[in-house]
């Protein structure tokens, strides 16, 4: 998708100062990486960590997110590779109270739904 195709959502319109937009790939970044930093996720499906994202490109950083908006509301979709030994309901709950409050938080926008897609259970070291 070209620079100049990416869908975009205004967040504030002033007549005063200006209007902000944010294309949804940000939103999809912001997802992915506040889901990213809870404890007991290892990584979004396709390997994406917060370790290697400096050496990817932005474009990386929403793999395994999906961001829908309708009317300035947010339907976020994730997929995610989880630690072995937590417990996915506890770690899916904590994913999607923190996505929900940083895209809140960050651009304005009401988060209507996080869907989680449990891909896949990292076993580390533990065999």
């Amino acid at each position: 998708m070209a620079k100049d195709e990416r869908t975009t959502y205004t967040i504030q319109n002033d007549s005063n100062m200006g209007e902000v937009k944010i294309a949804d790939e940000v939103v999809a970044i912001i997802a992915g990486l506040a889901a990213t930093e809870v404890e007991g996720v290892d990584c979004m499906a396709g390997k994406i960590t917060n370790e290697i994202i400096s050496r990817l490109g932005m474009k990386n950083l929403s793999k395994g997110v999906r961001v829908d908006v309708l009317e300035g509301v947010v339907t976020v979709s994730l997929a995610l590779v989880l630690k072995y030994n937590y417990s996915i309901v506890d770690v899916t709950a904590k994913v999607q109270e923190k996505v929900k409050s940083a895209i809140e938080n960050m651009t304005g926008l009401e988060v209507a739904d996080v869907n989680i897609r449990v891909a896949g259970v990292e076993m580390g070291t533990q065999m």
